[in-house]
């Protein structure tokens, strides 16, 4: 299904290389202020052009369809639809025979008969994750958490040793934090783009301000429904909250958080302590229920599947195996242009939770 959510409902339309994308929004909250340049921050961070991305450069100008009036959210179902312009379909006649390793080319292709768009990698294609963004400025503004998310590892290079190599001319007096990726994993991107292959990344999202209480155990937890959500991001292979996996190496006594942090809060005239842990190896989270900490994951992206360089695959117009090539424009890291969307997901996540307190 493209539909998720309860209470604050997020549904994708579109492909690649058809005439528009878009999202439909229910559940939102009237009176919110909104305008087209209120998506153009998350937009251009999510975009192509820097080294390392795709050539395909796209306008990308939000069109409100319907839910604003008057520069407010009206409550009604909110459209938004962005056209394509910057389409090559020929480079995609290949696919239809001859698969893409680790691509949805040949899944889509049974599952609907031959029948789906297969341009541009169709409805697969991380350009649909486009109007997931637009969705995500409209659920951060309800949410009103903290949410924010960058690469920590691209190839395999975490930041600290990419940093390592860069030179003053590099970094330009630039703080180490605000270096772009495409500077910072400049010598990992320029060896796939030299090799025609590609690299994945680690993003690590933090949403603070979270209130305690949020979540249900087991199906509905926070964790559950965030994996849920970051998933369906295309690429993702691996998503991990707090100590992660390390804390399969722990002891319960170096992995659990001790419940001595206090609080005052004042609300409606009234003074009320709220406790939480003082550390965060759970992540904000504990038995699926926020705690009060700032949620913290971690996602693993995979490398890009449509690379240039040479991959055996089945030609089923010849029945036998081929050698693929694939041509086009593709991203050697697609991971670059994913905090935004990661960003979203979780917003997306954390409005439609607030919608059922």
């Amino acid at each position: 299904m493209d539909s998720f959510g309860r209470k604050f409902r997020v549904s994708i339309f579109g492909e690649s290389h058809g005439d528009a994308i878009g999202v439909v929004l229910d559940g939102v909250q009237p009176g919110i202020p909104l305008g087209v340049d209120d998506f153009t921050e998350d937009i251009l961070r999510r975009k192509s052009g820097p080294k390392g991305t795709t050539p395909r450069i796209e306008a990308d100008i939000p069109e409100i369809l319907s839910g604003v009036y008057n520069g407010m959210t009206t409550g009604a179902p909110l459209a938004v639809i962005f056209r394509n312009r910057n389409t090559r379909s020929g480079d995609y006649k290949l696919f239809n025979d001859m698969p893409r390793p680790g691509h949805a080319d040949y899944t889509a292709s049974i599952k609907w008969m031959d029948f789906n768009d297969p341009r541009g990698g169709g409805h697969f294609s991380g350009r649909l994750t486009l109007p997931i963004v637009a969705a995500g400025v409209v659920a951060k503004k309800m949410c009103v958490c903290g949410i924010s998310a960058r690469l920590i590892e691209v190839g395999g290079v975490g930041r600290e040793e990419a940093l390592a190599t860069l030179s003053p001319e590099d970094i330009n007096g630039a703080d180490p934090g605000n270096i772009p990726p495409s500077v910072l994993w400049k010598d990992v991107l320029n060896r796939a783009i030299q090799e025609r292959d590609s690299v994945g990344g680690i993003v690590e999202c933090t949403a603070t301000s979270v209130p305690a209480g949020l979540g249900e155990p087991f199906f509905d937890s926070v964790e559950a429904l965030l994996s849920h959500a970051i998933f369906s991001i295309p690429g993702v292979r691996g998503i991990e909250f707090g100590d992660g996996f390390a804390a399969a190496g722990m002891k319960g006594s170096e992995h659990n958080d001790p419940f001595d942090t206090v609080e005052a809060i004042r609300n409606d005239m009234n003074l009320h302590l709220s406790v939480h842990p003082s550390r965060n190896g759970a992540g904000g989270v504990n038995g699926g229920i926020t705690n009060g900490n700032p949620i913290v994951f971690r996602v693993a992206f995979k490398p890009t599947s449509s690379i240039g360089k040479a991959q055996r695959t089945f030609n089923f117009a010849t029945g036998k195996m081929d050698e693929l090539e694939i041509p086009g424009r593709h991203d050697a890291c697609f991971a670059l242009r994913t905090p935004p969307v990661v960003e979203a997901m979780t917003a997306i996540v954390l409005a439609d939770l607030m919608k059922q307190m």
